[in-house]
């Protein structure tokens, strides 16, 4: 079995609660502390970015036994890629070459995005995205995350060009 196909049964897998929760756990720990090695690094990264599969989940602190949840970790980074459509997640092997192009501004928008504060929050950041990078980052995700609707307020303007407001206008033949 793959490491991916391993990575999918068990973190989709909450038959028993106690496990999953204990492997989800576990993952976070190890995705947490790659995400810190890979930013305080930056930008002399290549040694945690690029390599075979088995060398590069060792030196990110993934054990010998935790190459799925190297492969779930690449898994969770893939959107935030330049070379995302490179990367096979079933072939994983642990000979396989990995290189990891990170685009670091979609990464942190997409940490924003998950709600994944643990890492957006890494005060590593601050070697890679200025603190007005990341301002204006945030600022991109909010408004993205703002509800928009075309329904007219009461007291907003009437659509109909009248100057008045819509309950005095076209809102009271509704």
């Amino acid at each position: 079995m793959s490491y991916y196909k391993t990575w999918m049964d068990r973190s989709e897998d909450a038959v028993n609660q106690q496990t999953y929760v204990e492997y989800i756990n576990r993952y976070y720990a190890l995705e947490k502390n790659a995400y810190e090695q890979i930013l305080k690094a930056y930008p002399d990264n290549a040694e945690f970015v690029e390599g075979k599969a088995k060398e590069l989940a060792i030196k990110l602190g993934f054990a010998g036994d935790s190459m799925d949840i190297f492969v779930g970790f690449i898994d969770g980074i893939k959107s935030s890629l330049r070379n995302a459509d490179d990367i096979d997640l079933e072939a994983i092997e642990d000979e396989s070459a990995i290189k990891l192009d990170i685009d670091y501004e979609k990464l942190y928008y997409n940490m924003r995005d998950a709600k994944a504060d643990w890492l957006f929050k890494l005060p590593a950041w601050k070697n890679i995205l200025d603190e007005a990078k990341i301002a204006e980052i945030t600022r991109e995700y909010r408004d993205a995350s703002i509800a928009h609707s075309n329904k007219v307020g009461r007291n907003d303007p009437c659509p109909c060009g009248s100057g008045k407001k819509y309950k005095n206008c076209c809102g009271r033949k509704v």
